[in-house]
């Protein structure tokens, strides 16, 4: 993924308002990201930690959403994030999008389990471990783009909401 500025990671959003892009607290030290190991940005609210947030470039321009979860662990059991079908114990979370345009507004949402850290791209690189292996043949190459198209059908059903024109 290339390096995205704030600006462009404030315009990103799809499923918020532009004065609430404005608002929300990106990552300090957006130019010490592993801008080239990622597939998207991912980060918790430090001041919400029940708010996080997404921002990838999968080909048509940055895309980002606002995400919210239980604040708490909630699950201790083992569980697969649904974006880089890596198993965790304990550390997959539900993260619910509200829909793009009006239908979020009216409280729609979309949900998905993922990584609670959302460091999806880290995992699929090896080069972050979860302590619980799940043995693939996949090569890295597929699961890095396995993890992409998971994305995209989610960013997909995020833009829904919108009306297409």
């Amino acid at each position: 993924m290339r390096e995205l500025t704030e600006p462009e990671i404030r315009a990103a959003f799809l499923n918020c308002s532009k004065g609430e892009a404005k608002r929300l607290n990106l990552p300090r030290e957006l130019a010490e990201q592993p801008w080239g190991e990622l597939d998207f940005l991912g980060w918790r609210d430090p001041q919400a930690p029940d708010r996080a947030y997404l921002v990838t470039d999968l080909g048509e321009g940055p895309q980002a959403v606002v995400l919210r979860s239980s604040s708490g662990s909630w699950q201790a059991r083992r569980s697969i994030c649904s974006l880089c079908v890596t198993t965790h114990t304990g550390g997959v979370s539900l993260l619910v999008a509200p829909l793009a345009g009006p239908a979020g507004r009216q409280g729609n949402s979309v949900g998905a389990y993922m990584c609670s850290d959302l460091a999806c791209s880290l995992y699929v690189r090896g080069l972050r471990e979860t302590g619980t292996k799940m043995h693939e043949s996949l090569t890295q190459q597929q699961r890095i783009d396995r993890t992409r198209d998971n994305l995209a059908a989610f960013l997909a059903k995020v833009r829904a909401g919108t009306p297409v024109g």
